[in-house]
């Protein structure tokens, strides 16, 4: 019997998503890469910051995501930026849901990249943007979840 590796799942997250979206539920894709890009992941060395996802031709594609990779060539080295489109994969039954989420003017967001593994992973959500408001509330109810924390480990 093969004995099985513990795998520790890395993950890069998209944190001004749930502050700028109330989130749907998340669903888990696959990305369709070339060998730097992967590596590049692998290393950390990616931002979701912008990102957002569209549907073209019955595809999902991962849009403004920044990949940077080092160039080492004949004594150079440099860094190159990737912004260009991503394809995502998912079902056919996931991608309608999707579309119709889409159609009902909400916008499909990236979460985390999932790295851990074999395969790279990217969970995405549909949300609907939130106001300015919601946002105020969203701190005040942070600092005051924080404050609490602070007291109530003071009488431990």
């Amino acid at each position: 019997m093969k004995k099985k590796k513990n795998i520790t799942l890395k993950s890069i997250e998209n944190r001004r998503a749930s502050f700028d979206y109330q989130l749907n539920t998340p669903l888990t894709a696959g990305m369709s890469l070339k060998g730097v890009e992967v590596r590049a992941i692998r290393d950390n060395r990616v931002s979701l910051k912008g990102a957002f996802i569209t549907i073209r031709n019955n595809e999902l594609w991962l849009n403004n995501a920044s990949l940077s990779f080092k160039n080492t060539g004949e004594g150079k080295s440099e860094t190159t930026i990737d912004t260009s489109p991503k394809k995502l994969l998912v079902n056919r039954k996931e991608l309608d849901k999707l579309a119709l989420e889409k159609q009902a003017g909400m916008t499909i967001v990236p979460i985390r990249i999932l790295s851990g593994g074999r395969y790279i992973k990217i969970v995405i959500a549909s949300g609907k943007g939130k106001k300015k408001f919601d946002k105020r509330e969203a701190l005040k109810q942070k600092q005051s979840n924080r404050e609490n924390a602070k007291l109530l480990k003071s009488y431990r």
